[in-house]
């Protein structure tokens, strides 16, 4: 049984074919890179993956830890442990950090048959989990992303993803925006997460992250398909000669 497996996937955007045959295979415990130019295809693999609404999947398949994912809705998908940073994450006023991760958490638990999290546990946890990405205790009573300076946002992404504990994480541009600092506490967030039981999708087109977030396999997606594919030497060819030479 493969962890996730993408089979001649074709998408489409206001009747615009954007993905036009994505294969591509992901084993339990990997670290995948998607590398590509800006309008290659990158953040509309994410967003169907996710369930995001507007995607049309006009055929092909996506089977996830033996599951139909393209017949899971959204919220089913996270439940199952599909997670993805935003690129751009959004503001919403008037609810706390704490308000909201609560929230997110206890759905996830009610879906798996557990009862709600105890707020003793729940606090220590949110303590545990900031002190993970350097967010200070004050944050967790801000409203979410309200007045967060870029780089604070990226944190507090990954901080939901250590709370929510995902088994497939999809980074689409994290590193976007990001000065070095706060792209290395990133990156240490995502490799202190990673188990060989969780596997990743490292969306990006810059070559740094992937100095601090090692991946086992990189795809080099242009124009909605994967034009090449391979490890390391990749990655030394992008950075040497961009995306052009592909």
């Amino acid at each position: 049984m493969s962890f996730l497996k993408i089979t001649d996937l074709h998408v489409a955007v206001a009747d615009k074919e954007i993905l036009q045959g994505i294969d591509l295979e992901i084993g339990q415990g990997e670290i995948h890179a998607i590398m590509g130019p800006n309008g290659a295809g990158k953040s509309t693999l994410s967003a169907v993956l996710t369930g995001k609404p507007g995607y049309e999947v006009t055929s092909g398949s996506i089977e996830f830890m033996g599951r139909d994912l393209l017949a899971m809705k959204p919220e089913e998908r996270s439940w199952a442990g599909v997670f993805l940073s935003f690129q751009y994450p959004i503001e919403i006023p008037g609810v706390s950090i704490t308000n909201f991760m609560k929230t997110a958490i206890n759905s996830k638990r009610k879906a798996q048959g557990l009862e709600p999290m105890k707020g003793g546990e729940f606090l220590k946890m949110m303590k545990e989990k900031m002190a993970l990405v350097q967010m200070k205790g004050e944050f967790s009573k801000r409203e979410v992303n309200v007045g967060f300076s870029g780089g604070e946002k990226k944190r507090n992404e990954i901080f939901q993803m250590a709370m929510l504990d995902p088994v497939l994480a999809i980074l689409d541009e994290t590193d976007s925006g990001l000065d070095v600092d706060a792209l290395k506490i990133v990156a240490d967030g995502v490799n202190a997460l990673h188990t060989p039981q969780k596997s990743a999708i490292v969306i990006t087109h810059y070559q740094k992250l992937l100095e601090y977030v090692r991946p086992d396999r990189v795809h080099v997606l242009k124009a909605g398909r994967i034009v090449a594919e391979g490890g390391d030497e990749l990655i030394d060819a992008i950075e040497k000669d961009g995306f052009e030479q592909f």
